[in-house]
Order: structure tokens, then sequence, then C-alpha cells
């Protein structure tokens, strides 16, 4: 797997190769997310160009052969959280052999317990995806004590020992500068990427409905998020409601999971959606590209934190227009190209009326052909990382 990836993705960024340690958090897709993606896709390109890129990580894989980077794995993610952080930091302490040229940590939770025995006078950068604290403040209830010591213990000691911040959106840098008082000097604006030789435009929609065993003869909108509160599906599901009467075969396919699911479950039933909204659970990664190319619009009614939209990038690599909220740097991504597909606000009434005005062909809608150029042009993994790899070495 690994030299295959290395022979198909030769791009020399540079002719002098580098040594990059990273600090992620888990192995993609073993743990399917948006940061891991990143975190991998990311590793993998800057491996491509012939540095030598060591991930650190907990419940990584150990003894795997032929892969293009060095896989560190420091802790157990089933252990309890105060022997993960010590074994990060043992294991971390341990495998040390030789200084990297550049320092990239990903997540603060597992960047503490490291800070003090990082190597001296090699330049660290952090990359921003969220603000760790405030997100989870979103999903849990009545634990101020645990937000507190997040913020200020976690996160804000370990940004003041960072060199510098990649954030993936403007609006992520604003975050980043007004939360935790990180000059703009310290902080670069570059979006995340997507893989443009996986996400493609390589069958019609009718083709990928039916590999997947989707309707052929129903207008499909597709969402691939984690089931939780601040992603806005249960938006979603009451704006599908309400313009069913005008738009009967309306079909939703909802991937992902999480633990709101149930609830959510409950909501389309009680809508009398049981007919319009499927509920596919995890959708193996290899099957991703099918999905975003059988839908006619892929929906992401995000209501707060998204520092990028990973899905919209992909959707658009594969011909796939993207309808989203105002939220996060998702406008970022869609404002110079399909600015009409942006809702005014996060409630469900402007959801359903943006899905509406798409459906009753009111608004103009990008060809498969635009969007694929859109996002080979701006997102390509290999212009990105490229970027990416300028500030490391910085």
């Amino acid at each position: 797997m690994g030299e295959t990836f290395l022979e198909s993705n030769k791009e020399n960024f540079n002719s002098t190769s580098a040594s990059i340690l990273t600090l992620g958090l888990g192995w993609f897709p073993q743990t399917p997310g948006g940061l891991e993606r990143y975190i991998y896709e990311l590793t993998h390109k800057l491996a491509a160009n012939h540095d030598q890129v060591e991930l650190c990580g907990v419940g990584l894989p150990e003894g795997e052969k032929n892969l293009p980077i060095k896989l560190t794995n420091l802790a157990s993610p089933d252990s309890a959280m105060w022997q993960r952080l010590w074994s990060i930091r043992t294991n971390f302490k341990k495998t040390r052999v030789s200084k990297p040229d550049a320092i990239n940590l990903h997540f603060a939770l597992y960047s503490f317990p490291i800070l003090d025995i990082l190597p001296k006078g090699v330049p660290v950068t952090f990359n921003f995806h969220g603000p760790w604290a405030s997100e989870s403040q979103q999903e849990v209830v009545n634990k101020k004590l645990s937000i507190i010591l997040k913020h200020w213990l976690i996160e804000q000691s370990t940004y003041n020992r960072c060199d510098r911040f990649i954030v993936l959106s403007k609006a992520f840098g604003n975050i980043l500068h007004q939360q935790y008082q990180i000059p703009w000097s310290k902080i670069h604006v570059i979006p995340g990427g997507v893989d443009i030789t996986k996400f493609q435009t390589n069958l019609s929609p009718q083709e990928a409905r039916i590999q997947l065993g989707w309707p052929s003869n129903r207008r499909i909108l597709f969402t691939s998020r984690r089931l939780v509160h601040r992603v806005g599906l249960d938006k979603l599901l009451q704006a599908v409601a309400t313009i069913k009467p005008k738009i009967p075969d309306i079909w939703l396919a909802i991937a992902g999971r999480g633990h709101i699911q149930a609830t959510l479950q409950q909501q389309a039933t009680e809508l009398g959606l049981d007919d319009n909204v499927k509920f596919l659970g995890f959708i193996p990664d290899e099957q991703l590209p099918i999905a975003y190319q059988a839908a006619d619009l892929t929906v992401m009614p995000s209501q707060s934190f998204e520092g990028f939209g990973l899905a919209i990038v992909e959707s658009l690599a594969c011909g796939t227009p993207v309808m989203c909220t105002p939220v996060g740097g998702m406008p970022e991504i869609l404002e110079n190209f399909s600015p009409d597909l942006i809702t005014t606000s996060t409630e469900a009434s402007s959801i359903t009326e943006k899905l509406e005005n798409v459906f009753l062909e009111n608004i103009p809608i990008p060809s498969r052909e635009a969007c694929r150029q859109y996002a080979t042009t701006h997102y390509d993994w290999n212009k990105i990382a490229q970027k990416v790899r300028n500030i490391l070495l910085a």
C-alpha cells in the first residue's frame, strides 16, 4: 500500500527532504473523522515528497509494513484518561532517537503531556482544528470545571508553547485570536484539501445509485456527519418535512454515527419521514465518493464550530453541489463559487427556503464539471500540502 502510494504521488515540493514529527489522534480510517482524515492525508502527501514523517498518536496500528510514514503508538484509546496521558509522556520519551526539522501538533490534550520534553530549537506548529473546550461544552451539560480545565490548563498552556499556527479558515483564525489571544502574526490560514484522485466524477448519478441500491427516481440529498447536536440534522429533518408536500419524492440519506442517532430517528418517524429519510450508519470510506456522486445535492446544516467543512470540498470534487449554513469556515469555500447555496441563517426555515428554491429551480446550481474544476483548482491536497510544509519548515 505504502509503496504504491509513493509511486503514484511523486510530486516534488522541494529538492531537500526534511524530517517532520507529527502528533495526531487516532489512525484513519479505523477512527473516521475530519481531523483524522486531515492528518492522514497531510502526512502521506509530505512523505510522497520524500520527507521523513513520523506520526505519533493513540491507538495507532503497530508493525504495519510498507507504509510511507513511521507510526509510533503512544497509548491505548481504551485506557483511562490519566493513564493515557501518562503513557503518552512515557512512551514519547522512550521512543526519541533523533531530532526532527519540524514539529507539527494537532490536538491539545495529547500535546500537553509532552510539551516540556519536545526537542529544543525545533519550530513547533500547531494546527488549530477548533476550540476543544467550547465544542465539549456544546455536547456535555453541567461540567463547568472540566470546561475551564480544558480551556485554561490544557489548551491555553499548549498554545502558549507553540511558535506558529495553521487554521483551515479565517473564522477559526478569529477564534484562535480572540479566545486564546494568539497574535495574527503567528496565524496562517490554509484550507483543508481533498484527494482529487479518490474523490472524482467517474460515475453518473444513476450508476452511483445502482451501486448503492439507492432509489433511481427520487431527488436525493446527502449528508455525511457525526451525529451530534452541533451539526444541525434536526433542523434539516424539519426542513425536509416542511417541503415534502411540494416535493414528495425528496429522499435524504444521512451517513454517520453519533450519540443522538436514536433521537434523530425518532424525530424522523414523528415527522412522517420514514419513506423520505434513510440513516445509513457508518459507510466505508471507499463508498463515500459513490454516495456524493449519487446525490443531487450535499447539505451541511451545521449550527456551530465548523472550522472548514471537509465534506464540502469532497462533494465538489465528486461533481455534486453543496448547500451550507453560514457557519464557521463553510461560507469561505462557497462564497466565490456558489454563494446562492449559502443559507441566510441556521434556522430550519432558512434551510427549508433554500432547499425549495433549489428543487423548484429558482436559483442557479453549478454543473458537475464546474464543481469538479473548482475543487481541483483550489483544494487539491498536493497544493495544500506544499503550503503547509512551507509553514512547518519556515
